[in-house]
């Protein structure tokens, strides 16, 4: 497989994976508020916040792979289990910080 084949084969996984991690979040985020959070979605899945595990599309195309291999219920549990640490963490530090500046009103 040709450098081009393979980066085509990635794009092609991350689409599928970018689709689930979207699902993934839709769902966690109605789970915890109740409501629609377009800027917490948006952290959730940017490729800022997935680089920090890797290359984006290959972020991407990890969760698609997991998903054609093994179901919807196994993407969700790869993204819960690698991603959604350092996300929540995230979360806190950058609601401290709200929270904090907030406070000094």
């Amino acid at each position: 497989m040709t450098s081009a084949e393979r980066r085509r084969q990635i794009l092609a996984e991350a689409w599928v994976g970018d689709a689930v991690l979207a699902l993934y979040a839709r769902r966690r985020i109605l789970n915890e508020s109740g409501a629609v959070d377009a800027e917490r979605f948006q952290r959730m899945t940017s490729n800022q916040f997935l680089a920090a595990f890797g290359e984006p599309s290959e972020v991407e195309a990890e969760i698609g792979r997991v998903y054609e291999k093994k179901g919807l219920e196994s993407a969700f549990h790869f993204i819960e289990t690698r991603l959604m640490d350092l996300y929540d963490r995230q979360e806190a530090k950058r609601t401290k910080g709200t929270t904090q500046s907030h406070g000094a009103c």
